[in-house]
């Protein structure tokens, strides 16, 4: 099952388009650009996976360097460069975290214990218009805390059903009950296009 990253309410504009068409060029100023606008998100995304500021920044360099490489593969017509280049960032942040070095660097503050991490209340102003960020927080406050918590261990943590099951300790099947009902609940609040994006 794919999971639906939180960060689904990004807006794509125009300039995203000219992004993306820029950077298949290979114009090298493109990157400033890319990074203006998504490389303080990216960074905070990365960094409340693995929690070390000095990693966090190596892996949104990483994550560039990537998008750069890959630019040609980019196809604008099944999703956006946003999401897009944040999911590259993610992946990058997770695979970190489930490499040696990430599980011997990574903080004692396990991500249960952070308030809220769905919420994205330091950079959203920038990202999100207020209406798409009280939808997606309001979205994610009427889950029951079984689902939002499934939710946010998948997204931040990559965890497959069966790792969320071993770490809460609950059958795996009451498991991919929270899960299914978590993303039915998000589907009908924010609309089945945000969700399958």
């Amino acid at each position: 099952m794919t999971f639906l990253p939180l960060l689904f309410a990004i807006y794509v504009g125009e300039d995203d388009r000219n992004l993306a068409e820029r950077l298949k060029r290979r114009e090298p100023a493109v990157m400033g650009e890319l990074y203006d606008r998504y490389g303080k998100l990216a960074f905070s995304l990365i960094y409340r996976i693995v929690r070390d500021v000095g990693v966090a920044e190596d892996l949104v360099q990483e994550t560039f360097l990537r998008v750069w490489n890959r630019a040609q593969g980019f196809d604008g017509e099944r999703g956006a460069l946003g999401p897009w280049l944040l999911a590259v960032a993610r992946n990058r942040a997770i695979d970190y975290v489930r490499s040696s070095g990430g599980k011997m660097t990574r903080g004692a503050v396990e991500l249960e214990a952070a308030e809220h991490p769905s919420v994205f209340v330091n950079f959203e102003a920038d990202v999100l218009s207020q209406d798409r960020a009280r939808r997606v927080r309001g979205a994610l406050g009427r889950l029951n805390e079984n689902q939002r918590h499934v939710i946010e261990l998948a997204y931040f943590e990559g965890l497959s059903q069966s790792e969320m099951a071993e770490r809460m300790g609950q059958p795996l099947g009451t498991v991919k009950t929270w899960v299914r009902t978590a993303l039915k609940n998000l589907r009908d609040e924010l609309g089945e296009k945000a969700i399958t994006a």
